[in-house]
């Protein structure tokens, strides 16, 4: 299938998805102001994401957790009953908390409590018990449980494929930047753009697919939701359904660095691959090299904030990042460029 077909086929019907989703918010006017709606829904579409995955194997959990609970390790017995490599060892779903509405607040988060430390880490850095707090002292928790238990927020993997997902993450994100009045391309670059970008990727790699076993890296350092990670694994395996594709990101804004993360759990990859933090000046990949860079690092910025690391970075000579010398203050996104081609 080409690009353009792809597009076209998860294209139709996401947009429509994405503001049946957003339609929750509806039950949040007057306690959020419309830029927060943001703050609950993107945290609770990750939830709900990680629930309808988790729903098939959910009794399988339960009943492993029983047998393995006295052990000191039972990570693996768990993400094998789960077939996920995250898990929830609560006894609540969507559906059992609905139906108590008289301790929602308790038993919420007794449910998120169940979650896997890798996903319990993703919600911290939205910060999302901030917000359970402020829904509950506006008593308005349960009903948006209740909105995400409704069919059109049914988000199984049957229902909406990884890359469906991808493009409603897309979409929620560009609708929040776009609340704050911020330009829509600091968070979201569209899908045509980022095919074209592994096209000509791959197109300039003379050498890409020699040979047998076809092992690949792909980076990222300012990776937004990781879409462009998952195109250009989607790509390469298009032309070689066989090669082995692993993906590294890093990530500043929290909100797009959990999404990064709940997709990569979801489809099965390493999370630890995706790192949180500035790449200029806390670099996660340190020592690491790729086969491929794509990113679409912000343009317009500084480096003064992190001038002092961007600095030291530079003294290091040839074995450090920036050792062909440092653009002006105002120049960060030639900074990025020199990050890129040292981890080629």
């Amino acid at each position: 299938m080409t690009a353009n077909e792809q597009m076209a086929s998860v294209g139709k019907n996401i947009q429509e998805k994405a503001t049946l989703i957003w339609n929750v918010a509806n039950t949040l006017f007057g306690a959020f102001k419309p830029h927060e709606y943001g703050l609950v829904i993107l945290p609770m579409v990750v939830i709900k994401r990680f629930h309808d995955c988790l729903l098939p194997t959910h009794q399988k959990v339960l009943d492993t957790y029983k047998e393995v609970e006295h052990l000191a390790v039972k990570e693996g017995f768990l993400r094998t009953a789960a077939r996920y490599q995250f898990y929830n060892t609560s006894p609540f779903t969507f559906e059992t908390l609905r139906a108590d509405p008289e301790n929602i607040n308790d038993n919420f988060r007794a449910y998120l409590n169940g979650f896997s430390d890798n996903v319990q880490d993703t919600l911290s850095r939205m910060n999302f018990s901030a917000q359970i707090d402020r829904m509950e002292e506006a008593g308005l928790l349960y009903q948006v449980i209740v909105d995400f238990c409704s069919d059109k927020a049914d988000m199984s993997p049957e229902k909406i494929s990884a890359v469906d997902m991808g493009y409603i993450f897309e979409n929620l994100v560009q609708r929040f930047s776009e609340s704050y009045n911020e330009e829509a391309g600091a968070h979201f670059t569209s899908r045509d753009i980022i095919y074209l970008m592994c096209d000509l990727l791959v197109t300039g790699d003379q050498n890409a697919f020699n040979g047998d076993g076809i092992t690949k890296s792909v980076y990222d350092m300012t990776m937004g939701t990781s879409q462009m990670l998952t195109c250009m694994e989607e790509r390469l395996k298009q032309l070689d359904a066989d090669a082995d594709v692993t993906c590294f990101g890093q990530e500043l804004n929290p909100f797009t660095f959990g999404i990064a993360k709940a997709d990569m759990l979801i489809r099965g990859g390493d999370p630890d691959n995706m790192q949180f933090g500035d790449t200029l000046d806390d670099d996660k990949f340190d020592g690491y090299q790729f086969d491929y860079c794509i990113s679409n690092p912000p343009f317009g910025i500084d480096w003064k904030r992190e001038a002092a690391a961007v600095e030291a970075e530079h003294k290091k000579g040839s074995v450090g990042r920036f050792g062909p010398g440092l653009p002006s203050k105002s120049d960060g996104q030639m900074l990025f460029l020199l990050n890129g081609l040292s981890k080629l």
